[in-house]
C-alpha cells in the first residue's frame, strides 16, 4: 500500500464526514455563496481543524468570492487544498545518521501511544537493518515495561530496563552505555507521561538530556512528541505546553483514523509551528508513517 493510501485509508472517517458536509452544501445550486461558506467553516472546526487555521484558509475563499460573486464546489476545494497545504509548512522528516548513534527521546502525557510508537520505530529500524537499544525510562507505569519488552523480543532490540520507580535517567544512562557497547544505530528512550505541572517535566527532562549530553555528546538527540490526535483541541494545548517545556523538535500524531476529527493535524501544525514528523493511522506496524502534507490533504478532503 502506497503512502496516499494509507493517509486516504487512515482518514476515512474524516474525509467521509467532510464529503458529505460539502455535497450538502452545494447539492441545491453546485455552487457556495457566502452563506454556505459560514456553514463550511463550522464544518471544518467541527473536523478539528480548529478556529484560527480555518479562519485563514476560508478568509481567502472570501476573498476569490469577492471577485468572483460565486465559488463552484471544485473550485472551493481545490483553493482550500491550496490555503489548508500552506498551514502545514515543509515536509520533514526524522532523520538519523549513519556511522554515529541516533537517540530519539519520546515525550508526552499518558495514554498518548508512546510507548506503542517506540516498539513500532524500533521495529521499523530494525527492519532496515539497523541496530536498536530500546530504554525503559517510564518506570512509573509496570505496564510500559511490559510492552516495551514484547516489542524489543518481536524486533530482536536490545531493552535496557531497571526496576518500578527507578530513576528514569539511570536508565537512560544505562542505556547509552549499552548502545555504545554495542555500537548500535538507533537509541529510542521511552519517558514517562506523568505531568504534575511544566516546572517538573523541565527538570525530569533536563536531567535525562543531560545524561545524554554528558555521555554521548556526538550524538544526534532528537526530542519526539507524541500527541493522541482523538484529543482534539487538547491535542493542541499540549504541543504548546511542551514546546515551552522542552526543547521539541517534532510531533508524532498518533490515531489519526481513531475518529472523523483528523483535521487536527491543521491546527497543531498552524498553531505550533513545530514540523509534524509521524502520523499514525492504525494498529498496524506499517501503519506508522512518515507525515506527507500532500498525502495527508489527499485523504483528508473530498475529492474536486
Amino acid at each position: 500500500m502506497g503512502l496516499f493510501d494509507s493517509f486516504r485509508r487512515g482518514l476515512e472517517k474524516t474525509r467521509t464526514s467532510l464529503s458529505e458536509g460539502f455535497g450538502r452544501l452545494a447539492a441545491g445550486l453546485g455552487w457556495f455563496d457566502e452563506g454556505m461558506l459560514d456553514e463550511l467553516e463550522m464544518l471544518l472546526v467541527a473536523a478539528d481543524v480548529g478556529v484560527p487555521a480555518t479562519t485563514r484558509a476560508l478568509d481567502a475563499l472570501r476573498d476569490r468570492m469577492k471577485e468572483t460573486g460565486r465559488l463552484g464546489r471544485a473550485q472551493a476545494v481545490a483553493m482550500l487544498r491550496v490555503e489548508l497545504r500552506k498551514l502545514l509548512g515543509e515536509d520533514r522528516r526524522l532523520a538519523l545518521d549513519d556511522g554515529r548513534l541516533t537517540i530519539v527521546l519520546l515525550v508526552g502525557v499518558n495514554g498518548t501511544g508512546k510507548t506503542t510508537t517506540a516498539g513500532k520505530l524500533c521495529a521499523r529500524f530494525s527492519a532496515e537493518g539497523r541496530s536498536c537499544v530500546l530504554a525503559a525510562a517510564d518506570t512509573f507505569r509496570a505496564a510500559a515495561i511490559e510492552q516495551l519488552e514484547h516489542w524489543a523480543k518481536a524486533s530482536g532490540a536490545t531493552l535496557i530496563r531497571q526496576s518500578e520507580g527507578s530513576d528514569p535517567a539511570a536508565v537512560v544512562f544505562d542505556a547509552v552505555q549499552a548502545a555504545k557497547a554495542r555500537r548500535a544505530g538507533v537509541l529510542i528512550v521511552d519517558t514517562a507521561g506523568r505531568l504534575h505541572n511544566k516546572q517538573n517535566l523541565m527538570d525530569e527532562l533536563a536531567k535525562i538530556r543531560r545524561v545524554i549530553a554528558r555521555e554521548a555528546p556526538d550524538a544526534r538527540c532528537t526530542t519526539l512528541l507524541v500527541i493522541d490526535a482523538t484529543t482534539g483541541q487538547n491535542a493542541v494545548v499540549q504541543a504548546k505546553l511542551f514546546r515551552e517545556a522542552a526543547a521539541v523538535d517534532g510531533i508524532c500524531l498518533t490515531k489519526l483514523d481513531g475518529n472523523a476529527k483528523g483535521g487536527v493535524a491543521l491546527a497543531v501544525a498552524s498553531e505550533t509551528k513545530v514540523p509534524i514528523l509521524l502520523a499514525g493511522l492504525g494498529e498496524r506496524l506499517e501503519d506508522l508513517v512518515d507525515f506527507d502534507a500532500d498525502a495527508f490533504l489527499e485523504g483528508l478532503l473530498p475529492e474536486a
